[in-house]
């Protein structure tokens, strides 16, 4: 039963120079029931020659893309190059459109950013093993880019990103940019399509989603807050609702990559 059960993991290549990292990631899916890391590397030339060596030993990669003597571009051309279609993730300190777009002519599946939210990468590696290299080698540079923006935005505005609520947000706010219709539907369309992602149920995503507001309210940058929310933040206004705040987040993204499309 239990080489059966390791039969199905999903088997992760760590590449990435921060050994620290590499271990955070090991012990976080150490207990896993579906994902464990079996190989790791330091370099891009130690990457390239494990890969080859051990084709056959892993499913996933989770690459760096700054490391020393050879980098993670390095290892996504020579896996180009000698043909190797595996499932890559890609994980960067860079929110940066031109690194982004560089970096996905390779193909590879997702974009994590650091430092990582675990659950985010536990979901994107599950994901991974349903990629179709043949089938899917280009990859949308704008939803990978609005991903990480979302990110960002939320880790300035405090929301904890260990607690469900933070999911459940991100989740909102991207189909609130991509879907701005439903605005007037947030409870019947909005929380059931997100409970459906998540296999739970709308009043969990509702609660944990407002608890999730009033933890941030009282540890977010203060003036990310007042310039998304308004001049009148502070600790005695009230807490905007679950629909204020996914609106007002989505629409502040709206705006900056409006802006940013004007600019180039």
């Amino acid at each position: 039963m239990k080489d059966k059960e390791e039969k199905d993991m999903v088997r992760i290549l760590v590449v990435d120079d921060n050994e620290s990292l590499i271990d955070m990631v090991k012990e976080y899916f150490s207990e896993h029931k579906k994902i464990k890391v079996v190989l790791e590397a330091h370099n891009g030339l130690d990457a390239v020659e494990l890969i080859e060596s051990k084709i056959d030993q892993f499913d996933v990669i989770l690459l760096d893309l700054i490391m020393p003597k050879k980098d993670g571009i390095y290892v996504l051309e020579e896996l180009k190059k000698k043909e190797i279609n595996k499932p890559i993730i890609i994980g960067t300190s860079f929110n940066a459109d031109e690194t982004i777009a560089r970096v996905s002519k390779y193909g590879p599946k997702h974009f994590v950013l650091k430092p990582f939210d675990m659950l985010d990468l536990e979901n994107k590696i599950m994901d991974a093993v349903n990629y179709k290299p043949e089938s899917n080698s280009k990859i949308n540079v704008y939803h990978n880019s609005l991903e990480i923006s979302v990110t960002k935005l939320l880790h300035g505005l405090g929301v904890p990103s260990h607690i469900k609520g933070y999911q459940y947000i991100r989740e909102g706010v991207i189909l609130m940019y991509e879907k701005p219709d439903i605005v007037g539907a947030i409870t019947k369309e909005l929380y059931p399509e997100i409970a459906n992602r998540f296999d739970t149920t709308v009043s969990r995503v509702e609660r944990a989603i407002r608890h999730a507001i009033e933890v941030s309210w009282n540890r977010g940058d203060i003036d990310l807050m007042e310039e998304i929310f308004g001049h009148s933040v502070d600790y005695d206004r009230a807490k905007p609702t679950n629909s204020e705040f996914i609106v007002t987040v989505s629409d502040k993204l709206r705006l900056e990559f409006n802006n940013a499309k004007q600019r180039s």
